[in-house]
């Protein structure tokens, strides 16, 4: 009769295992790896950016989990608390998404607002100059 025996340098986990999937936006395929159902948010959403820098995916995303929201698009519609343990959502499969910067969307809005008038103002000064060619030419 023979018995498993872990290894002494191997830990036996607490608690069960799941294989979940991780969808990242803008990206080719789901990332699958296997977590302890104690792992909280947080901790999977670590695994999920270290996973797909190692594996070399595009587009590049980063390495700060405190820039992305984690959901599952079964649970509902918000995004899961960074520190709910991933077990007790009773989903396995996730999306990643990075979190929207508010500094940068008012920025970008400023910007288009100067580019809108300074494009206003050079399509028209065209529109004339096109329209003053084919008067005078005729």
């Amino acid at each position: 009769m023979l018995l498993y025996k872990p290894k002494k340098n191997q830990s036996v986990a607490k608690g069960n295992r799941l294989l979940i999937s991780v969808t990242v936006m803008g990206s080719a395929g789901p990332i699958r790896f296997v977590v302890n159902e104690e792992e909280l948010v947080a901790a999977v959403i670590d695994t999920a950016l270290k996973s797909y820098a190692r594996e070399g995916r595009l587009p590049v995303l980063g390495s700060d989990l405190n820039e992305f929201f984690l959901y599952c698009p079964t649970a509902g519609s918000g995004a899961l608390s960074p520190w709910e343990t991933i077990g007790s959502i009773g989903c396995r499969n996730f999306m990643l998404c990075k979190k929207p910067r508010a500094e940068k969307v008012e920025d970008e809005a400023r910007s288009n607002a100067g580019l809108n008038q300074k494009g206003s103002g050079s399509w028209k000064s065209w529109i004339n100059k096109s329209l003053n060619l084919k008067i005078s030419s005729h």
